[in-house]
């Protein structure tokens, strides 16, 4: 169940991969993104362009180092910590988006799925 938990995680991450490689068609970067300075415009591409390498991350070693994560003080300090990364950002939804929206409750229960998904290997 555990090995099973870390490779939905798996899935589940390489989902906001997708995700955040749409953000310039869903948001319509090209057009929205013309409003702001050049430092401005470059560092949200930037750090969505790293967010989504830090994601492949997540999902590789979910992937091919289950066990690892599942056996060593390294590995659940890792599912820890990627457990705790997704409960942030459901907060931050929460925050920031004030759950106003369909789309932004669904966000931030994602999230909390996220932090499940890689919290409970750990937990049980």
């Amino acid at each position: 169940m555990k090995e099973l938990l870390i490779i939905g995680g798996g899935v589940y991450t390489i989902l906001l991969i997708v995700f955040h490689l749409l953000f310039w068609r869903l948001f319509n970067w090209p057009q929205t993104l013309i409003a702001l300075n050049d430092v401005n415009k470059a560092t949200i591409q930037v750090l969505n362009i790293s967010i989504t390498f830090i994601f492949g991350i997540f999902a590789y070693i979910s992937f091919v180092h289950t066990q690892d994560l599942l056996n060593t003080h390294l590995g659940r300090t890792l599912l820890l910590l990627i457990s705790a990364l997704w409960l942030f950002r459901a907060m931050q939804q929460i925050l920031f988006y004030k759950l106003k929206h369909k789309i932004s409750v669904g966000l931030a229960l994602y999230f909390m799925v996220g932090s499940i998904l890689y919290g409970a290997p750990v937990i049980m």
